[in-house]
């Protein structure tokens, strides 16, 4: 019996999902990583809280630079991201638990609102 690759499902999952869902997959990377960064602070694990972190920023990044700026909205998200991810550097270098659950907030709002869109999207067309 063939074991299977476990990546597998995920590949399939990454390559085949819609440009919508994959912009939720990084806002629910974000939020995860966010609270895992959390969760390591409040243990007083500071190189997990670092690193998860390290991995919030990084999607908050990509997020921003596959923005496009044809719309309006795409301004201001960008403005919002630049914030989070400045946000994210002052929390890991001060290890600051409020801005941290500050930050937490804006990237759950943004997920929701995102989801809201795309069903909204859905019903229209």
């Amino acid at each position: 019996m063939a074991i299977r690759n476990p990546y597998d499902k995920y590949n399939n999952t990454v390559f085949s999902a819609p440009q919508e869902e994959l912009t939720l997959m990084l806002y629910n990377g974000a939020l995860k990583f966010c609270n895992q960064s959390i969760i390591a602070l409040e243990n007083n694990d500071l190189e997990k809280a670092g690193n998860m972190l390290l991995k919030t920023q990084r999607i908050i990044r990509e997020l921003q630079i596959t923005l496009n700026y044809k719309y309006e909205i795409s301004n201001q998200l960008g403005a919002m991201y630049e914030y989070i991810h400045t946000k994210l550097v002052d929390s890991n270098i001060k290890k600051d638990m409020n801005t941290l659950l500050e930050v937490r907030d804006l990237i759950r709002n943004l997920r929701d609102t995102w989801k809201e869109a795309i069903v909204i999207a859905r019903k229209e067309g």
